[in-house]
């Protein structure tokens, strides 16, 4: 039976698997701490929204591509995953914080698409610099 879950395609459905789970679970978390919701300013076509939402997913997804990549359980592949998901959180907070000028969530709410537009290139940027140092 162990050579049925070591078997390529069962070991990659099941890491396909728990992505998604962890890629649904992530963004509800941001969807709570955002204040405005990401799925309904999609819907009405708020491309900053959708922009900052794309960098988010882009960025949870490099992040579990680097921890699949370096890991060969899939406890590891999710423990990584889940400390890199609180790092790109936290890197949200701090870009909020350094922009006192302004409330990022708002711009983005009211489809600043160059806020938008950053807020994508640091989820990817971020995401890169997490996955380099998964081991």
């Amino acid at each position: 039976m162990n050579s049925f879950w070591e078997h390529p395609l069962i070991e990659t459905a099941a890491r396909y698997s728990v992505v998604i789970l962890c890629l649904v679970i992530f963004m509800a978390v941001f969807e709570l701490v955002t204040r405005y919701n990401n799925w309904k300013e999609i819907k009405d076509g708020n491309l900053a929204v959708a922009m900052a939402t794309g960098g988010k997913i882009f960025g949870i997804a490099n992040i579990f591509r680097y921890s699949i990549e370096h890991n060969d359980s899939l406890l590891q592949t999710m423990g990584w995953g889940l400390y890199g998901f609180f790092l790109l959180l936290s890197g949200y907070f701090i870009y909020e914080f350094l922009t006192p000028n302004f409330k990022i969530d708002a711009e983005i709410e009211n489809d600043n698409r160059a806020v938008g537009f950053i807020s994508l290139v640091i989820s990817v940027g971020l995401s890169f610099v997490i996955g380099a140092n998964i081991i």
